[in-house]
């Protein structure tokens, strides 16, 4: 079992990156109205529930302690974040869409994809906190971990 301070610690972190990944989400996308963007089209109900579900899921995620960074991992989630975000976006204020499908393309095309992209990005997520879950440290394996690696780092390191 981990201490109690480093429980602490990573439930901090995961509050932390809920908060940061719904602002980083919500504010651009217009979901939290701030008057830094606004919208074309109204937010969708949808998009007030998918918001928070994927901060939290991202919360979760982060705050599942690991035994090393999987730089494959991080981007899978990174990806889906990314997912997140042109799913609650406003389907016409995005650029990329709107230089691919014109306006009425991002109205008739884009907008009834974006549901199925939040659906598929909040799957995607789950998957990632229940591989990371599996994947996770008891405290006792990540600490023979960590003394394994310093061992090695110290052999490696030439004495003075």
């Amino acid at each position: 079992m981990q201490p109690h301070g480093h429980h602490a610690r990573n439930w901090a972190k995961g509050l932390g990156v809920a908060v940061l990944t719904a602002l980083a989400i919500g504010i651009p996308s217009d979901v939290i109205d701030t008057g830094l963007f606004s919208r074309m089209v109204p937010v969708r109900s949808w998009e007030y529930v998918a918001l928070p579900v994927v901060a939290v899921l991202a919360g979760v995620w982060a705050a599942i302690p690991r035994r090393a960074v999987r730089t494959r991992a991080n981007a899978g989630v990174l990806g889906s974040l990314t997912g997140a975000l042109f799913a609650v976006a406003c389907p016409v204020c995005n650029k990329i869409i709107l230089a691919l499908l014109g306006a009425s393309g991002a109205l008739s095309i884009w907008a009834p994809v974006q549901p199925v992209l939040a659906v598929v990005s909040v799957l995607a997520l789950v998957a990632a906190v229940v591989v990371r879950w599996r994947q996770r440290c008891d405290g006792v394996s990540c600490a023979v971990a960590e003394s394994d690696a310093s061992y090695e780092s110290a052999e490696r390191t030439p004495s003075a």
